[in-house]
């Protein structure tokens, strides 16, 4: 069976999205995120919380990530070895512009939603979300142009479904993205 990877700016509800797949299909999930928060781990960082990326810890690996590329490229290349043995549903910034087959979904979403996401899911306050979440974006971007030439956010040409999330709730796009995986698998 085709693995699936689920791509967005941060909080955009890639989780979510990803877990309810994975449940419909019976795939397996798989954070991306996850795997570089135990290679963060690997390098002393205490990164066991699931908010880990939008504190100060989780922003001082980002500007490690952004001098040594090395912790991107062996996650990526784990994460392309995982998603081409198939059944699993993967969500990851790159992935979607490192594979040749599967399906690619992206959800869409204006930073404003991401930061009200991000409010509500970490109990913070409405700046502390909009200038994480914008500053993760902006890194992230960065990042990926350097290390691969691809401009994350602005080329989609590689989905095979983008959904806007802003005015849709979490089951509302579980439910689109499962009717363009019944079609595609």
């Amino acid at each position: 069976m085709k693995s699936i990877v689920i791509s967005g700016p941060p909080a955009v509800g890639k989780t979510t999205v990803a877990k309810g797949l994975a449940e419909e299909f019976q795939l397996q999930y798989l954070s991306g995120g996850d795997v570089l928060k135990e290679m963060a781990k690997e390098q002393g960082f205490d990164s066991d919380s699931d908010d880990w990326w939008d504190t100060e810890e989780g922003m001082k690996f980002l500007s490690q990530r952004e001098q040594n590329s090395e912790f991107d490229k062996k996650l990526d290349k784990k994460l392309i070895l995982l998603f081409n043995e198939g059944g699993m549903v993967i969500t990851s910034y790159t992935l979607p512009w490192l594979i040749k087959d599967g399906i690619r979904i992206w959800l869409e979403g204006s930073h404003e939603s991401s930061s009200k996401r991000m409010q509500s899911r970490d109990n913070m306050s409405p700046s502390d979300a909009y200038e994480i979440t914008k500053k993760r974006f902006d890194k992230n971007k960065a990042l990926y142009k350097k290390l691969y030439d691809f401009d994350f956010g602005d080329d989609k040409s590689v989905f095979d479904l983008i959904i806007d999330t802003d005015n849709l709730s979490a089951q509302q796009v579980i439910d689109v993205a499962k009717e363009t995986v019944r079609k595609l698998l």
